[in-house]
């Protein structure tokens, strides 16, 4: 395949994953773009490359930066900023794991702290309260694992996982 086509495969299908992953398409074609580009790009650059408008360059740019994975830098010389796209991959993991738990396990945990304290009696409290002790329980669990994962350098994270998997 030439580099042309496979460099199109790859920021159109990152973006389609991205979806999955809770960032919106553009965010991800940005995302695959910047990864692999070999110097950093201008948000003209970038507009040129996907064929974005610029609100819509600055809106998702600004999401990577929020989100750590992508970094500002600037060129002798020059006024515009210019991006590049974290490319330890064990560190782009940790801080889309750390954003996906922030937006939404935190929340839920939140959430559970709230509620748990239905003082009432009755078939319909006492199953409410089974199945927020239920969420409770799977819920912390994540937390501390997830925490771990985000503790761990790759190498203990990824020979564990590799243990677990066998």
């Amino acid at each position: 395949m030439e580099y042309a086509k496979a460099k199109d495969h790859f920021i159109s299908t990152w973006g389609e994953l991205g979806c999955n992953w809770g960032i919106c398409r553009t965010m991800g074609h940005i995302h695959a773009l910047l990864l692999i580009h070999p110097e950093p790009l201008s948000t003209e650059d970038i507009m040129d490359e996907l064929k974005i408008s610029r609100g819509n360059a600055n809106m998702n740019v600004r999401a990577l930066l929020d989100w750590e994975l992508v970094y500002r830098r600037s060129k002798p010389g020059e006024r515009k900023d210019y991006y590049t796209a974290e490319k330890d991959f064990w560190n782009v993991f940790r801080k889309t794991l750390r954003k996906r738990k922030q937006k939404e396990l935190a929340p839920m945990l939140v959430m559970i702290k709230h509620i748990s304290s239905v003082q009432e009696e009755g078939p319909e409290s006492k199953e409410f309260k089974k199945v927020i002790n239920s969420l409770a329980s799977i819920s912390s669990a994540a937390d501390k694992s997830l925490d771990k994962v985000l503790n761990s350098d790759s190498n203990l994270f990824l020979n564990a996982f590799v243990r677990v998997m066998r």
